[in-house]
């Protein structure tokens, strides 16, 4: 690093008219010893005090601002005003007071950020989906602490949790509050710390409490079984992913899937929005959603409002004459944030140490915790009762003369020597003699003495249940657990967010907004696909094919056409042909695998077009079976791109035919050259996708079935000889002058 000269010339004195030695000088270091010396202090200060919640659910500035309101007696029905507990809290928190009241304002009711929130306010504390509903200052309102607070401070004074000091060493404060239930997973939590962050989603506090009990049983239970997604506060829709709801338990780090919730009001013709997902605002949606209108990409859309108020949050929605609603929520879903991701990840303090856990390792961690806490808050109990019942022996001792204690006490010259006397006298220790020493002399009676040695077997009974729980893990488990269940019973509330799984969600239809016009869809049996419209046809050559492919389907139709694709593993593969390019005779076309993301060594094997999904499609095996399904069955309300069990994998097809009217023959050749011929409308639809049908044709050992088409006149030269006359037939083998060579199977 290059040395620069001083900014002053010559020899200097050290104060001249208000000049420091020093001053304007840039000296020589090296840059690692600054950030050693200053920015790694700073950053691990972040880190530890700032931004990381520890297990029991809390920041620091959380647990000084709820300690304070509990020292300030705040847990019970008295309010007082905000800005009285924010000067409080800065007796421990050395921030300033709006970063106080600003916590304090996220932890409260009003603001309906939490599930269930530790702060009971009152008067206007703003809306976490509102960027500009700000709160009122901290004099206008008041708050005291929610009665969930209990299962907070319920054990704090039972020496349960560490105390350490304040910034300034003037007061004690808990290092961890004694939570009785797993908070940290409760509430929602975010924080940017110097190199890592923490964002942790909220669990219904039921969900969480069910399955840390299952852990606290069964350390294998199965925890997706109890807790099943997360539940935010404003209720949006979750998307229910299995995948990645296991990655986020597994790994702490993921993303749920939210969407708004929605209405439609037929009499106002307009869209009331009742929920927006966690991570935006109403104001970001209607600003987003003018942008659109502005932008020509939205048109359906008259006006758009903020009516949020007393009962919640409402944006409105005003659509224009004959627009459909649910459409329009379609396209809003993929171009605002009214469906939105919540980003996780569990960075959690454990021993002042951050580490990213999954569900179940923060409540082993918690559970740790809770163990230790009960094991505290036992061990101070039993040290309680232990002196208590020191004492009591003591006094007993004094039931056997009163009259002595007293002459003791008198005769004894100076008061110095009054508790000496008595542990002679007696026979007891210092602190026993002090506790009798202390005894008032109206209480120096036998009733008195006798009640308080009644005692003594009640406390014989309660030190030996305390000694037995601190030496049985299985005790401390079973507390906890019977406390877990009584915070449900206490405070369990339904799921605000409602769970919703891909299958239900429709997806934006696009035919409005493409052009229709007449198309040719050509097949071939190499999986490659062409779509030409009549006047590039007339214009066009040969088609352009793979060596060794034919074309096996030709269809005349129109461009706004649904296509279904049959694969070779029992799988559809829904399209529309306007996700296809116009083309011509003279290019191979689109490899349909490719195109539509088959999986890895599947191969397309048969296509059928269509607008309305009627008609039949028939399954014809090598075993000579058949199966009928209608074509509807392949028709879903959420444009699945992809269906599974699409015909039965038994055994071997052979070929798949669609005909639109069962009202039609079907020819059916077999490997030993025998053919038959039945009426479609014989064979019974099936209304599985994937049955097995029944058997057809007849087939001797070695043989199969190996193709079907529709029966097109003069197909064959006498068809009434292979028609079958019943079901199962063996057909007939062709004669000489029909040898079979005209015949063509698709």
């Amino acid at each position: 690093m290059a040395r620069k000269k001083k900014t002053s010339q010559g020899a200097q004195p050290a104060r001249i008219q208000g000049y420091i030695a020093g001053a304007g000088e840039i000296v020589e270091g090296r840059i690692i010893s600054t950030l050693e010396n200053n920015f790694m202090p700073y950053a691990m200060s972040i880190i530890l005090s700032r931004a990381l919640p520890e297990i029991d659910g809390f920041k620091p500035s959380h647990r000084k601002l709820l300690y304070t309101m509990y020292k300030m007696g705040l847990l019970g029905t008295t309010r007082t005003k905000s800005a009285n507990i924010v000067g409080q809290t800065m007796r421990l928190n050395p921030h300033g007071d709006a970063a106080i009241y600003d916590t304090m304002v996220r932890l409260s009711r009003g603001y309906e950020a939490l599930l269930h929130p530790f702060v009971d306010s009152k008067g206007n504390f703003g809306k976490f989906y509102s960027r500009d509903m700000a709160w009122a200052a901290s004099r206008y309102t008041e708050a005291k602490l929610d009665p969930i607070c209990n299962e907070l401070f319920n054990d704090i004074d039972k020496d349960t949790v560490d105390f350490v000091d304040n910034y300034d060493n003037t007061m004690k404060e808990p290092a961890l509050l004694p939570a009785a239930f797993p908070s940290v997973l409760v509430n929602a939590n975010t924080g940017i710390a110097v190199g890592m962050a923490s964002s942790i989603c909220s669990f219904n506090l039921e969900e969480v409490c069910r399955t840390t009990i299952g852990l606290l049983k069964d350390p294998d239970f199965d925890i997706m079984s109890t807790l099943i997604a997360p539940d935010f506060t404003g209720g949006a829709q979750i998307i229910y992913d299995k995948q990645a709801l296991e990655t986020i338990y597994r790994t702490g780090k993921g993303s749920v899937r939210q969407r708004a919730r929605y209405k439609y009001d037929k009499d106002a013709n307009c869209i009331d929005i009742l929920s927006i997902p966690q991570t935006t605002t109403c104001e970001v949606v209607i600003e987003k959603v003018i942008d659109l209108v502005k932008q020509g990409k939205i048109r359906e859309i008259a006006d758009i409002r903020d009516e949020t108020g007393i009962d919640g949050l409402k944006i409105t929605i005003d659509l224009k004459r004959g627009m459909n609603a649910d459409k329009l929520m379609q396209k809003l879903y993929k171009m605002t944030t009214l469906e939105d991701s919540f980003s996780c990840n569990f960075n959690i303090l454990i021993a002042g140490t951050p580490r990213v856990l999954g569900v179940r390792e923060i409540l082993e961690e918690w559970s740790a915790f809770r163990i230790e806490c009960v094991k505290r808050r036992t061990y101070f109990d039993l040290h309680k009762k232990q002196d208590r019942l020191h004492l009591l022996r003591g006094l007993e001792k004094i039931l056997l003369d009163i009259d002595k204690a007293i002459k003791i006490i008198r005769n004894t010259e100076e008061e110095s020597m009054v508790v000496p006397n008595l542990m002679e006298g007696f026979g007891i220790d210092a602190i026993q003699a002090e506790y009798v020493a202390e005894i008032k002399l109206r209480h120096l009676n036998r009733e008195y003495i006798l009640k308080r040695t009644d005692d003594i077997t009640q406390l014989e009974k309660d030190i030996a249940e305390l000694e037995s729980i601190l030496a049985s893990n299985r005790k401390i488990r079973n507390i906890i657990i019977r406390e877990l269940e009584e915070i449900i019973e206490k405070y369990g509330q339904p799921r605000r967010s409602m769970i919703i799984y891909p299958d239900d969600i429709a997806e934006e239809d696009e035919e409005e907004s493409v052009p229709d016009y007449a198309v040719n869809l050509f097949f071939t049996k190499e999986g490659y696909f062409k779509k030409i419209t009549p006047q590039s046809l007339r214009m066009s050559g040969e088609h352009k094919l793979k060596e060794g492919d034919e074309v096996i389907e030709h269809f005349e139709t129109t461009n706004n056409t649904d296509l279904i694709f049959f694969s070779d593993q029992c799988q559809v593969y829904k399209a529309k042909a306007p996700m296809f390019a116009d083309t011509k005779t003279s290019v191979l076309g689109d490899y349909v695998p490719s195109k539509l993301s088959f999986d890895e060594g599947e191969n397309a094997v048969y296509m059928i077009p269509t607008k309305d999904y009627k008609g039949f499609v028939f399954f014809f095996y090598e075993n000579g079976k058949a199966a009928k399904v209608p074509l509807e069955s392949y028709a879903t309300k959420t444009n699945r791109k992809k269906l599974t069990g699409a015909y039965c994998d038994k055994d071997k097809l052979a070929a798949v035919l669609y005909v639109e009217d069962d009202e039609c023959d079907i020819l059916v050749k077999a490997s030993s050259g025998r053919m038959m011929v039945f009426r479609a409308s014989e064979l019974l639809a099936k209304n599985s996708r994937a049955a097995q049908g029944v058997t057809l044709m007849k087939l001797k050992k070695g043989h199969r079935v190996i193709s079907a088409c529709v029966l097109e006149e003069g197909m064959l030269s006498a068809p009434e000889r292979y028609r079958a006359r019943t079901l199962p037939s063996s057909g007939q083998l062709p004669q000489s002058d029909e040898s079979g060579e005209q015949i063509t199977f698709s």
